[in-house]
């Protein structure tokens, strides 16, 4: 039987007869198109970055630039769009609308257009020209709002006025991701590092953005009983951090993330704060250092967020060499670098944030020759 809603222009809205054998074979092609997608891709490399032998440390990123859509959120899409179709919530010839800074949206714009549905993303209007691009590319439209605060509200509402079906990657995406396996980022992880010398690593550093990552790597290594402890990098402008340190699930942040992709205002329902052993802040200057520093160790540019969640992992191998301890470490590449060339390898937009890098390249310097961290 198909039900009617009251849309917020006023409109009635006829939702699919989810019986009908028209809408049940668009269903399961739509499905099949998605999980087909996922069977054409190889599993990202796990990339080691070089670090002094007599150290006996071995400090690994997890590419996952190299997905369709180019950044790690091809994972994420991937699960919300199967969460959404099997649970009747995207329909044939209704939008998609996601509320995202950049790389989700992307990824969702390529699902939805493998599917033939429409896709609008919410997104501030400093998101970067050449994610807007690479929405435009894959079918999607980019709806601009000034406060990224607002996001959330105005795809609630845009999907309401157009009879779509909001994805709310903050809320799902820690429940869209089979963590238990399935293949999900933690489960390739340990797979790809069984023939490494320490195949347990001791961390795993993360960063969030909606905190569905860092909830099923974390989920994963307690599901599995390792020893593996979990690390979340937060950077600046971001409440993460504070919400973790002081167990204030109403923590917020007064302005938004100049690293694209992590950080947010609120505290997401997808941040799982009781699965993660330790959160760092790490200012926005030392992550655009690190990615900068990344480049000339392996010839590879990434995102700000790959720089977070390096920069933390440089001080926790740190602090591995201080107390003579050996070991594995991973973190992520989120995304590659050419969609941020006017941003963190500008050193104009660097100028006009206020960023300057050289003290964090000194310190990342300094480490890669000693293996000393400030105190």
């Amino acid at each position: 039987m198909s039900t009617t809603h009251e849309a917020a222009a006023g409109a009635v809205t006829v939702d699919v007869d989810r019986s009908d054998p028209a809408y049940r074979s668009w269903l399961k092609e739509a499905v099949r198109k998605v999980q087909a997608d996922a069977n054409r891709s190889a599993d990202t490399h796990l990339l080691r970055f070089p670090l002094p032998e007599k150290w006996g440390i071995d400090l690994y990123l997890k590419d996952e630039s190299t997905h369709p859509t180019g950044s790690l959120k091809h994972r994420l899409a991937r699960s919300l769009f199967l969460y959404g179709l099997c649970n009747g919530w995207i329909r044939p010839g209704k939008p998609v609308i996601e509320a995202s800074s950049g790389s989700t949206a992307v990824s969702e714009a390529y699902f939805a257009k493998l599917i033939g549905v429409p896709f609008i993303a919410v997104m501030p209007r400093t998101t970067s020209p050449e994610k807007c691009r690479l929405i435009e590319f894959h079918g999607g439209q980019c709806h601009f709002v000034d406060d990224s605060r607002t996001m959330y509200e105005e795809a609630a509402a845009l999907a309401e006025r157009t009879g779509g079906h909001y994805m709310d990657q903050f809320t799902y995406a820690e429940r869209a991701t089979d963590w238990r396996g399935n293949n999900n980022i933690a489960e390739s992880m340990y797979q790809q590092l069984k023939l490494e010398r320490y195949p347990e690593p001791a961390w795993i550093v993360a960063t969030a953005g909606t905190g569905g990552t860092s909830a099923t790597i974390a989920r994963y290594v307690h599901y599995m009983q390792h020893d593996t402890r979990i690390c979340v990098a937060d950077p600046e402008n971001s409440c993460f951090f504070d919400g973790w340190t002081h167990h204030d699930p109403h923590a917020t942040a007064d302005c938004g993330s100049r690293i694209e992709g992590i950080g947010r205002p609120r505290m997401e329902p997808s941040f799982v704060p009781g699965a993660v052993d330790r959160m760092m802040k790490v200012p926005d200057a030392a992550s655009v250092a690190a990615v900068r520093a990344l480049e000339t160790a392996i010839g590879r540019k990434a995102g700000g967020s790959t720089g977070t969640g390096l920069w933390s992992a440089f001080k926790i191998v740190a602090e591995m060499v201080a107390h003579e301890r050996t070991g594995s470490v991973v973190t992520l590449i989120c995304d590659g670098g050419e969609r941020y060339l006017d941003k963190y390898y500008s050193d104009e937009w660097l100028a006009a944030q206020g960023l300057d890098i050289a003290p964090y390249t000194a310190v990342i310097e300094r480490f890669l020759a000693t293996g000393a961290w400030p105190e």
